[in-house]
Parts: structure tokens; C-alpha cells; sequence
């Protein structure tokens, strides 16, 4: 960890330990932000060696350590230009056979974390009139499909809440944008618990050949959206493979 102070604005990525989080630090990474990665695994992001990066074992649902962790930040590398909210957990299941406890989880984190992480930004860059909130939701906040009924309740209200979210930033000059990926090559299937599930839902990315998202193309699509003029507000970003037909 440097505490020399790069010439770019610091950028926090949430769920930086893995698939798209990870894909999107090495990125902005390669631009030169600074950067704060929060995660559980922190021996992971630790071993990802980039400079001028700030790494903490925070989840997203501890609201007190996720402020602290980002004050922290702040102190090293000047004011967040930008936080991406992109920790989310992905427990499919059948809602006649669903533990309810997983519907809470997926609530807690995909939720709540992403509301505590617009919590830990949002006033200082109202106050600063500049800035950048990204949530990563999922075509599941646009449309439904079997199995996903609370994971898309849980997607559906990122979609809703960042809209609501970028009409009350505008005036301050904020930037709220949503990106709402396909199915990606990441760890977040193997979150849910049912075997036969999980088989049905490889089998369908299966189907689709080798054409599915890697979470380096996501990475892209938000570096996109970010790198455009603060003027600019790219709102929301759908991308899935092109073979992706639902």
C-alpha cells in the first residue's frame, strides 16, 4: 500500500474478490485510480499486488465498518470520485422450497449493502457537486426467470432504487448509473445450495456456447460509463452474449 497520492480520483469497488469486482479493480487499476477494495477474502485482493490500493475484509452489511474503511480511504487518496456497488449474492431456488433465511441474505447484501454503500458517499458528493455512484444489478431487474423470484425481487429494487437515486443527485451534478449484466462467467451460481438448480442453470449458459459474458467485458462497459464527461450520465447499461436470447 502506497500513501503517495496518484493524480486520479479514488474509486471503491465493492465485492473487489472475485468475477466482475476483481476484473473491474485491475482495470481501473490500469488507468492509474487509486482504489479502495472491500471484500470478505482479503488475502485475495491483497495478492492482486496493485498500487495504490487500499484493501479491507469489509461486508457490505456492516455499515459502520464499510464508513470506516472508506474514511480511511479518503484520508490516503483525497475525496471518492466514484463507488461501485457490485458485492451481490446470487441463491436461486424454487419459492415453495426455498430456505427463507436465503431471501434475507440475498435482501441484506443486495439491498441493504448497496444502500449502505451509496450511504458512505453520497452527502460528500452532493456537497462537492461531482461524483459517481454505479450499481451493478442484473438482467433479473429487468425481467423474470424461473427460480429467481427473490433474487429478482432483490434486483428489480436496485433498478427502481437507482433511478430514484439519479433523479435526486441530478441537480447536484451526480452521476447515477446501473449496470444490468447477462449471465456472466463468475463464482455466483455456485451461492446457491440447490444441486439440481445449479445443474439446469449451467446446462442454459451451456446452451449458449462459449459466448457468455466474461466479467472483464462488464468491467469495460463500466469504465465506459464512468470515463465519459461528468456532464454525461450513461444511465443504464443492459449487456449480455449475443446468444443470450432471454
Amino acid at each position: 500500500m502506497s500513501v503517495h497520492k496518484p493524480k486520479l480520483p479514488l474509486v471503491i469497488i465493492t465485492g473487489a474478490s472475485s468475477g466482475i469486482g476483481l476484473a473491474t479493480a485491475k482495470l481501473f487499476s490500469e488507468r492509474g485510480h487509486p482504489l479502495l477494495l472491500l471484500a470478505r477474502r482479503l488475502e485475495i485482493m491483497n495478492a492482486l499486488h496493485l498500487p495504490h490500493s487500499l484493501c479491507k475484509a469489509v461486508d457490505v452489511t456492516d455499515r459502520v465498518k464499510l464508513l470506516e474503511a472508506v474514511q480511511e480511504a479518503e484520508g490516503l487518496y483525497g475525496a471518492a470520485d466514484a463507488i461501485i456497488n457490485n458485492a451481490g449474492i446470487m441463491l436461486l431456488g424454487d419459492i415453495t422450497k426455498q430456505n427463507p433465511d436465503e431471501w434475507d441474505r440475498m435482501l441484506e447484501v443486495n439491498v441493504k449493502g448497496l444502500l449502505n454503500g451509496i450511504h458512505t458517499v453520497a452527502a460528500a458528493m452532493v456537497k462537492r457537486q461531482r461524483g459517481t455512484i454505479i450499481n451493478i444489478s442484473s438482467v433479473a431487474g429487468r425481467k423474470s426467470f424461473a427460480n429467481h423470484v427473490a433474487y429478482t425481487a432483490t434486483k428489480f429494487a436496485v433498478h427502481g432504487l437507482s433511478e430514484n437515486l439519479r433523479e435526486e443527485m441530478a441537480p447536484h451534478d451526480v452521476r447515477v448509473v446501473t449496470i444490468a449484466p447477462g449471465a456472466v462467467e463468475t463464482e455466483l451460481l455456485s451461492h446457491t445450495s440447490d444441486e439440481n438448480i445449479k445443474a439446469g442453470y449451467q446446462d442454459w449458459k451451456n446452451n449458449m456456447g462459449a459466448s457468455v459474458l466474461s466479467p472483464e467485458d462488464v468491467a469495460r462497459a463500466i469504465l465506459y460509463a464512468y470515463e465519459q464527461p461528468q456532464g454525461v450520465c450513461i444511465r443504464e447499461i443492459v449487456l449480455a452474449a449475443t446468444r443470450q436470447q432471454a
